[in-house]
């Protein structure tokens, strides 16, 4: 289980997140919904220790993120806003790199890259040095690099982003095997369409405050709307 209790940072004047709470479950996919500034990506810096809140605590599996990092990092796959790789090393390498600091045998690192490459359709570059790839590619490779040790639960920091139609489709269908075998899934996102078709809950939030939490249908019903679009502008006040 994720679990994100009370949790402020203040970035001098900056109010960036203010005693945001919620909890992902077992077998949960959880949207973070917000728009620019509202908070997201801190709150998730703050899940993956990056960023030290100022209150409150995160938890996984119960394993304060703030008192034993190291034990808590080892359960969680980070996807994060900055997806930055060693451009002179080639895809499977950078991924390798990663499973080699997890501690996991070369043997089965080499089979892990050879399925995360088939299921994200990664076969056609995973040799090629990253320089020059594309956005996309890019993606796919940082991807494969928060999975590459087999954690029990992900933060992804917008994962869609710069994938063609036919990667999206892949990821969204990779999240869901991952889901149906128990995992635990928190991302962040500006798709409205793929939050509504991936996400069994969505917390919504504003002016680093949880402004809403549940199912597409509960938060439509609480801002007395039938899309999703309209209750997110109305409940964050995103069009201001």
């Amino acid at each position: 289980m994720i679990e994100v209790d009370g949790i402020s940072k203040r970035f001098g004047p900056v109010q960036a997140v203010d005693g945001v709470s919620f909890q992902v479950a077992e077998g949960e996919i959880v949207a973070l919904l917000g728009p620019n500034g509202a908070g997201k990506t801190t709150t998730l810096r703050c899940l993956y220790a990056l960023v030290r809140p100022d209150a409150g605590e995160a938890r996984i599996d119960g394993i304060s993120v703030q008192q034993q990092p190291q034990r808590a990092l080892a359960r969680i796959g980070v996807l994060p806003d900055a997806k930055g790789l060693y451009n002179r090393l080639s895809a499977r390498e950078n991924i390798a790199y990663y499973g080699r600091l997890h501690g996991l045998p070369e043997r089965q690192i080499t089979a892990r890259i050879q399925r995360l490459a088939e299921e994200l359709a990664m076969v056609d570059f995973i040799d090629r040095r990253c320089e020059g790839f594309s956005l996309g590619q890019r993606m796919k490779v940082a991807i494969a690099r928060a999975l590459i040790h087999q954690p029990r639960h992900l933060l992804l920091d917008e994962p869609t982003s710069g994938l063609d139609v036919g990667s999206v489709r892949g990821l969204r269908q990779l999240l869901l095997n991952l889901r149906a075998r128990g995992h635990s899934i928190l991302f962040s996102s500006h798709v409205m369409q793929e939050v509504e078709r991936l996400c069994d809950r969505i917390v919504m939030i504003g002016h680093g405050r949880i402004v809403a939490d549940g199912t597409r249908d509960e938060i439509c019903a609480r801002a007395g709307t039938e899309e999703l679009e309209e209750a997110f502008v109305q409940l964050t006040g995103a069009e201001a």
